[in-house]
């Protein structure tokens, strides 16, 4: 069994990486233990109230990779720890006994070399699948510069892989992670999804990657705009079928003259997730959504934004304007752009009919009409000024689970 201080070690260096949802799996139980779900990991709780589902550990932190901002890079004077794939799989299962997770995400630092520290991490999710019966979801980290049958064998018995990329640009990742290419990222997310679309095609019966591929992006380290990182997202979903892009501020662990002295902005962070949302669900282009600067306001949501740069285009009239033209409306989400169209074939919508339908009136009524009538502000200046008091009080409130705003909140709606 693992030593309490080799895992805290392991569970602590793994802390840095958002990439590790648990949704989209359909894998199935075959006379063994745990499930995937389509809707994500089953949750436990414990005493205190914290939400568990997925361990979240390294194999190893014993990295020979030189990346500036990683606290587990070659020369961090931190303690080094390696855990067997047998430690990890008699963990995984003991916990899993004891409820307090339902799944796994696995990665390593880049422990001997690229293909050794993959080849630990393929050992452990087989020993698990094969040896262990542990049929629970599995989101394994791929190492950049392993070989690609490594990568593809790991894909054959987990749920979901990322390779992160980390920085925006091959001139940021030369600087601070010397040892990685744009290309040594890409080039297995390429590999992954071609082979995700023969074994569709074919309907091959083993499970390949059923929740797909994401990765990361520090923000923040590097000077790239939120336009360049936005457009590289827009390519990875539409290129790479990734299922999702998450985007970390950068935070200074580890001291390095190349680095920022101080911690990016969580506004930043939040108004990149915004973007991706648009980018995702409502038919944006990364082009549309950045200021002329080349980022995004820091005053209005991405999509409030984009509204007051297009006043031209609004109001539009509810009973009459096409989804797409819906779907860019402030305070419209994606769930009740759907409602309006569906229920306006059998009754002229009004705003009451709208604010029982869930609509964020104190934004959309701005740029709709309904039935003709139009209840907003026509002066641009307080359209402003509204919509910026109303994103800096979204950002300043304590959410209860069944206010307008923790609904926006877990859905994305903007």
């Amino acid at each position: 069994m693992i030593s309490e201080e080799k895992l805290k070690i392991l569970t602590e260096s793994a802390k840095y990486d958002v990439s590790c949802s648990s949704s989209g799996s359909a894998r199935k139980n075959a006379g063994g233990m745990g499930n995937g779900y389509v809707s994500g990991c089953c949750h436990s709780f414990t005493p205190d109230g914290r939400c568990v589902s997925l361990l979240k550990i390294l194999l190893s932190n014993d990295c020979v990779f030189g990346c500036r901002y990683c606290p587990s890079r070659a020369d961090s004077d931190v303690p080094r720890v390696t855990a067997t794939p047998e430690e990890i799989c008699e963990l995984v299962i003991d916990f899993y006994k004891r409820n307090y997770i339902e799944g796994l995400f696995l990665s390593s630092a880049v422990h001997r070399s690229p293909n050794y520290a993959m080849e630990q991490l393929l050992v452990t999710v087989k020993k698990l699948r094969t040896e262990y019966n542990f049929h629970g979801y599995i989101h394994v980290k791929g190492i950049p510069h392993a070989d690609a049958g490594l990568v593809h064998e790991a894909a054959l018995y987990a749920d979901r892989m990322s390779f992160n990329l980390e920085l925006p640009s091959e001139q940021s990742l030369k600087l601070l992670a010397p040892q990685k290419s744009k290309e040594s990222l890409l080039s297995p997310m390429r590999q992954l999804q071609r082979e995700r679309l023969l074994f569709r095609a074919e309907k091959r019966r083993e499970h390949f990657l059923p929740a797909g591929q994401t990765t990361q992006m520090i923000v923040g380290a590097s000077p790239e705009p939120d336009g360049q990182i936005l457009r590289l997202a827009q390519d990875l979903y539409r290129v790479n079928g990734l299922k999702r892009v998450y985007f970390s501020s950068y935070v200074p662990v580890v001291h390095d003259s190349l680095l920022p002295e101080k911690a990016a902005e969580e506004l930043r962070e939040h108004r990149l997730y915004q973007a991706d949302w648009l980018l995702r669900f409502y038919g944006f282009s990364a082009e549309e959504i950045v200021e002329d600067d080349g980022n995004l306001s820091s005053d209005f949501d991405p999509k409030c934004a984009w509204a007051l740069r297009n006043l031209h285009l609004f109001p539009v009239e509810v009973n009459r304007a096409p989804l797409e033209a819906l779907l860019r409306v402030p305070g419209i989400g994606v769930r009740s752009a759907y409602k309006i169209v569906e229920a306006r074939k059998f009754t002229r919508l009004t705003f009451e009919d709208l604010k029982k339908m869930r609509v964020v009136l104190k934004r959309a009524r701005h740029f709709i009409t309904a039935g003709g009538k139009f209840q907003g502000t026509e002066n641009v200046s307080a359209v402003r000024g509204l919509l910026a008091a109303d994103d800096r009080q979204g950002r300043a409130e304590q959410l209860s689970m069944f206010s307008d705003a923790a609904r926006s909140a877990l859905t994305g709606e903007l």
